[in-house]
């Protein structure tokens, strides 16, 4: 086994940050791989990674998609998951947390938390 990384981009409240890492959680718990590191960083001013360049167009979706709502409580995050696992079982966690992020596909529809695959 080798360490890898999931990382994604999101536009989230604390609860929208808590409700993707638990799906991280469920996706590698039902395998056989384990979580040895998880990094959280927002868009905060004084952060050590200034996210904004790299998500902005999240916050842009979330406004579209929730027109007049008020978005102050949401952040700019970059989730990085450190697991040890194969590169297979990595793809399978990496295309659960996907389809648990986006279960409606391809087809038009709002996301819970805005995000982006890295």
């Amino acid at each position: 086994m080798r360490t890898r990384d999931l990382v994604f981009g999101l536009y989230a409240d604390a609860q929208g940050s808590a409700w993707v890492v638990g799906l991280v959680e469920d996706a590698v718990g039902s395998r056989s791989a384990r979580i040895i590191g998880r990094t959280i960083v927002d868009s905060n001013p004084g952060s050590e990674l200034s996210t904004a360049g790299t998500y902005d167009h999240l916050a842009e979706q979330w406004a579209v998609e929730h027109p007049g709502q008020d978005g102050s409580s949401r952040r700019l995050v970059h989730l990085r998951v450190h697991l040890a696992c194969s590169l297979r079982t990595w793809r399978a966690i990496r295309k659960t947390v996907i389809n648990g992020l986006c279960p409606e596909g391809t087809a038009p529809h709002t996301c819970r938390v805005p995000w982006m695959a890295g």
